[in-house]
């Protein structure tokens, strides 16, 4: 049995098998077996959510009604043996309705009055907030802090939340009246923002044929917990050359605009670029990719093959794009496409040298 030790702190207890990496892949593949039973087609949004949840991260989900989205997470929850609940944000949705409140009863021991936390529908391991652009910011932000730290607040007291904890937002693009846009940078908190497609003909076809036929296809359980917990500290453990942290630096420092180095196409199409979540994010999703695909090493393709989850949400194209009909996918695309990925290349770049250099 081959074993890969943390490069960065060299510490023998910290140790990634070969064994564990086959095992996390075998994982992968069963639960992607599991799920296919209900949802059809979907296999990069599927791949995508299961690298955010053993990553730690929370997704933001954007596409149109009846596109299974609800009934992808439940399943996953299902195959995870995690609990879930769905909150339906409205607009008279308030804070309390989600985080819990406390409410007044009296013990009948002592006759005494006494307040009791009842616990919302955050406090469990999969949350589906659907439509988040439909609630107040107020609500909201009750939302992002539990994602941030894991925790309410409820009067003077904090309250934990369960362990795994992972959020997967909605949100409709196609009605936008009636609603409150996440902000930039609240967006920037979620590690992945998601486009969930239209099906193609073969996969709308047998969507069509199995939900108007009697099918009863049970989804097993294939991990618990204990164990998505346990992969989120070997995904910590993956090491990551150099080479590959510089990729995914030069990846999103180009994104800003006004700096050294930064392509005269990013100057023309962006108001604002990304920050340092995206780095972080790159490397740890690149390290769960890593591992699903079982392999022991990150590699620049695990990055690229990550940019556009990461960084749609966190570039901001401006008018002059928008009128030529530039999206963030485009640019992220062309950023790819202008950005070597090979290490000599990398580093002798001239470009490039500005940006190492800053």
């Amino acid at each position: 049995m081959s074993d890969v030790q943390n490069e960065s702190t060299g510490s023998p207890d910290l140790e990634i098998t070969r064994e564990s990496i086959d095992k996390l892949s075998s994982a992968y593949q069963q639960i992607h077996g599991e799920m296919s039973k209900v949802i059809v087609g979907q296999d990069d949004v599927i791949e995508q959510l299961l690298i955010a949840l053993f990553s730690r991260g929370h997704c933001l989900l954007e596409g149109v009604p009846g596109l299974a989205k609800t009934l992808m997470i439940s399943s996953l929850a299902q195959t995870l043996s995690m609990s879930f609940s769905r909150i339906q944000f409205t607009p008279d949705l308030m804070p309390a309705d989600i985080t819990g409140t406390d409410v007044l009863q009296e013990n009948r021991e002592s006759g005494e009055r006494e307040f009791r936390f009842i616990p919302g529908p955050l406090f469990h391991n999969m949350v589906l907030a659907d439509e988040i652009n439909r609630t107040p910011p107020k609500t909201q932000a009750a939302l992002l802090e539990a994602m941030q730290e894991h925790q309410v607040t409820v009067g003077q007291t904090r309250h934990l939340l369960s362990d795994p904890f992972f959020v997967l937002a909605t949100q409709n693009p196609i009605e936008q009246e009636g609603t409150y846009s996440l902000p930039e940078a609240q967006q920037d908190r979620f590690m992945f923002k998601v486009y969930v497609k239209y099906p193609s003909f073969q996969e709308e076809r047998q969507i069509a044929r199995r939900t108007t036929s009697d099918s009863n296809d049970k989804i097993e359980h294939v991990l618990t917990a204990v164990d998505v917990l346990e992969i989120q500290k070997i995904v910590r453990q993956v090491p990551v050359s150099d080479h590959v942290i510089d990729y995914a630096l030069a990846l999103v420092r180009q994104t800003r605009i006004n700096e050294p180095g930064t392509p005269d196409f990013i100057n023309e199409w962006l108001s604002w670029g990304a920050g340092p979540r995206a780095v972080q994010n790159l490397l740890l999703g690149g390290k769960t990719r890593a591992l699903l695909n079982g392999n022991a090493h990150v590699s620049t393709e695990d990055i690229s093959a990550l940019a556009a989850p990461v960084l749609r949400h966190r570039i901001v194209t401006n008018f002059a794009a928008e009128s030529e009909g530039i999206t963030s996918d485009l640019v992220i695309e062309r950023l790819i496409k202008e950005t070597p990925s090979k290490e000599g290349e990398l580093t002798s770049d001239p470009r490039l040298q500005k940006i190492f250099a800053a």
